[in-house]
């Protein structure tokens, strides 16, 4: 059905949408589901992402995270926040954030489409100092700061989790306030920065045995709170 759902009538369907928040049954409040994806092996040279598809960066993961993160048949979520950290660059890594409830007429939800709006995020941000911030367009921002100081500001008003084998199972998990899960591309997150991010409040949780990938990681994760 989804791919069925022709590129004109989604941007018809995106204007005109009304955004319904989900809802945690047990507390009647909505909260915000943030997704961190630390994208190691991106460039954060616009041609070189988009020439790195498929290669060895493999910047098709972050395409393919965000779409599952904020896209349903015909619709959207709302209330969801995804943050893309690019750390292979010659200067300071690149962290784009999209916000769901502010982005309007995406360009549709394919992996080219979805690129292109990092790739014009990288285009903005050359230039930049270092912790420096650029609107890039309605619900898209750019800034200039690490995957550390990124989870440093969230876990002030975030409950943090990090995807790990050794976590502690997602359905035995309590959600409270506004969950924010921290993921990584085909490069594994480094063993020494764990004890930091439990430092900062982070626990570690898992989905299951099996090695994932981020976006597979999204649609699971998205199912498990859309049950409660």
């Amino acid at each position: 059905m989804l791919f069925q759902w022709h590129e004109h009538n989604f941007r018809q369907h995106w204007r005109k949408l009304s955004l319904t928040p989900f809802w945690f049954e047990e507390s009647g409040t909505t909260h915000m589901r943030t997704f961190v994806l630390r994208a190691r092996a991106a460039p954060t040279d616009s041609q070189k992402l988009l020439a790195s598809v498929g290669k060895e960066a493999h910047s098709e993961i972050l395409a393919h995270t965000l779409m599952n993160a904020i896209f349903v048949a015909q619709s959207h979520r709302a209330d969801v926040t995804v943050y893309l950290v690019l750390e292979s660059t010659l200067d300071f890594s690149r962290t784009i954030r999209f916000d769901a409830n502010a982005m309007h007429d995406i360009g549709g939800f394919h992996e080219q489409a979805l690129l292109g709006k990092v790739a014009k995020a990288l285009d903005v941000s050359r230039g930049m100092g270092k912790e420096e911030t650029r609107p890039v367009e309605s619900g898209v921002t750019v800034r200039t700061v690490s995957f550390e100081r990124l989870v440093q500001e969230l876990a002030e008003d975030h409950q943090l989790f990090v995807m790990d084998p050794k976590g502690s199972s997602m359905r035995e998990q309590v959600f409270e306030g506004n969950p924010c899960f921290l993921l990584t591309d085909h490069i594994p997150m480094p063993k020494k920065i764990l004890p930091s991010l439990e430092r900062m409040g982070a626990k570690k949780i898992t989905l299951g045995k099996m090695m994932l990938f981020a976006s597979q990681c999204v649609v699971l994760i998205h199912h498990e709170l859309d049950q409660r």
